[in-house]
């Protein structure tokens, strides 16, 4: 079973975004998938409620992570897991013991960006993530290209060593599937296309044998 994370200390990143989305596209094609929110605000068991009023589209299995012991059904292929926000210090060795995989959504902002280094420089001390036993990636979320702080932003990811997938872009399409429990890539394709290009390079690291642990 791979075990993919969406994890950022600070709040507001766009890690429920992202971890709806991941879950959708791999169900659409057509693996079993569970997802687990540990989000004492529980925005993921939300959206998979609200995606219940839907006939035809894959089901995806709900785990409360402040709640329930993390059981997946059997034949599980991936869980996607949805961290909580303010993950800092020993909490964030006891969350990576169940992770192969951690994206990290940024915003493009000086605020978030002075956050992820923080956040970053916990992560990198990990002995999970220094032993490459939990792969990370970043995601830059809601960015406009052209603008003066993205291009900060690319800058400071360049200069990582942690590799800078996509930006994907400040769209109404995520709040319009996101209030109908759906993924973008299950919205009509003539609305969608500029989103749903951006994320190839994330399906592209994640299905990657070489990005396994």
């Amino acid at each position: 079973m791979r075990t993919i994370m969406l994890m950022n200390a600070k709040g507001g990143c766009g890690k429920t975004t992202l971890a709806t989305n991941i879950a959708t596209w791999f169900a659409d094609e057509g693996a079993k998938v569970a997802m687990v929110d540990f989000d004492p605000q529980g925005s993921t068991l939300d959206w998979l409620e609200a995606r219940k009023d839907y006939e035809g589209i894959p089901v995806i299995e709900a785990i409360d992570g402040t709640k329930d012991p993390v059981k997946p059904q059997k034949g599980t292929e991936y869980l996607i897991m949805d961290a909580p926000a303010g993950t800092h210090g020993k909490v964030i060795n006891e969350m990576l013991r169940r992770v192969e995989t951690l994206i990290i959504p940024v915003l493009p902002s000086p605020i978030d960006m002075r956050a992820c280094n923080r956040f970053l420089e916990e992560l990198l001390h990990s002995g999970r993530v220094s032993r490459k036993q939990t792969k990370l990636a970043i995601v830059a979320n809601r960015a406009k290209e052209n603008t003066i702080v993205y291009h900060q932003l690319e800058e400071y990811l360049g200069h990582l060593k942690i590799p800078f997938l996509t930006h994907l872009r400040e769209s109404q399409n995520y709040i319009r599937s996101a209030e109908r429990g759906l993924g973008i890539f299950e919205l009509a394709p003539s609305m969608v296309w500029q989103d749903v290009e951006l994320w190839d390079p994330v399906f592209d690291w994640l299905t990657d044998p070489k990005n396994y642990p």
